[in-house]
């Protein structure tokens, strides 16, 4: 058969390609002549990813727990995905960077969405049982959920609330050690850290103190600040970090706090989390008070910071009871 003038120009392209990396073209075109056609399930590797659900307990429920907490995880690799892109443009854009924080809001909007699956989706009597079995592990270990706030932010917004001003010059490592997580990961009774805590710090400080240093300059805090001082027209980015800093440091942490609720609360006494953590007093966003971006925010939109969303779900889910 003739090759049309589209196949010459690709073949053309390919000798150009091979030729300028040293390689000979036609040991190539005998790989693509013997090579099997891809399938879906070897691309995605479905068979590897179906097999990694491995519960501990026969227990039917647990393995919906190790799903969804898998699934979670696959969210936040794409939205470190995009933070990289925005971090590593080499001429970042406002409709770039825009573009890459709607990703990211699209990720958070499905988990959020979906977190009922934890709330709703597992009987409390099997989660209660299970769970035992996971000691000392937890959600608050998720390594990703912190990298994804320290791109979003500079640093001193992820210091506990009631040290930002002291240590607003000090460094990246002075601060760290007031990372508002930590004081979320103490025993209740002693106060002292938790072993929860103490293998989360173990396992990623080195980590997120290389992360936070490199993002100094481009977190998405900086980055804003960078194109408006530029005069670029930064209204449309605003509103798109605005609903970030809410996903991030509202409605993901109350849909854990919902589910934290539905399982956990037993009067007169709680029940502890797994890793011990102080959930009753970490969760609540109206406590944390984190807020990624508070030159985005109104000093009385602040102020109610999560307030009235913790009121209602809790009137939500004790009229359910």
């Amino acid at each position: 058969m003739d090759f049309t003038p589209e196949i010459k120009d690709k073949l053309h392209q390919l000798q150009e390609k091979y030729t300028a990396m040293g390689q000979d073209m036609a040991s190539y075109l005998d790989g693509l002549l013997y090579a099997d056609f891809l399938t879906y399930w070897d691309y995605i590797h479905l068979d590897t990813l179906l097999s990694l659900q491995n519960p501990k307990t026969p227990i039917p429920d647990e393995e919906i727990f190790i799903m969804y907490h898998q699934i979670t995880e696959l969210y936040f690799k794409l939205a470190l995905h995009e933070c990289r892109q925005i971090a590593e443009h080499e001429n970042l854009t406002v409709e770039f960077f825009t573009a890459r924080v709607k990703r990211i809001n699209a990720y958070f909007n499905a988990l959020t969405t979906s977190f009922e699956v934890m709330v709703d989706g597992m009987e409390k009597e099997q989660f209660l049982k299970f769970r035992m079995s996971l000691l000392p592990a937890s959600g608050f270990q998720s390594g990703q959920y912190r990298m994804i706030e320290i791109c979003a932010t500079d640093f001193i917004q992820l210091v506990d609330k009631t040290k930002r001003t002291e240590l607003s010059t000090a460094t990246i490592e002075e601060q760290f050690e007031n990372i508002y997580w930590k004081f979320g990961a103490t025993e209740l009774a002693s106060g002292k850290q938790t072993l929860t805590l103490k293998q989360f710090i173990k396992k990623y400080a080195a980590q997120f103190l290389q992360l936070a240093n490199d993002r100094i300059l481009t977190n998405f805090s900086a980055l804003y600040h960078q194109l408006q001082a530029n005069g670029a027209d930064v209204s449309a980015l605003a509103e798109e970090l605005r609903k970030l800093d809410l996903y991030v440091n509202v409605e993901w942490p109350l849909s854990h706090y919902k589910s934290a609720v539905r399982y956990l609360e037993k009067d007169p006494v709680d029940i502890a989390a797994t890793g011990g953590t102080n959930w009753q007093k970490y969760l609540p966003p109206r406590f944390q008070k984190r807020i990624f971006y508070p030159f985005l925010w109104t000093d009385e939109q602040m102020e109610e910071w999560g307030k009235g969303w913790v009121l209602s779900v809790l009137k939500t889910l004790k009229n359910k009871d």
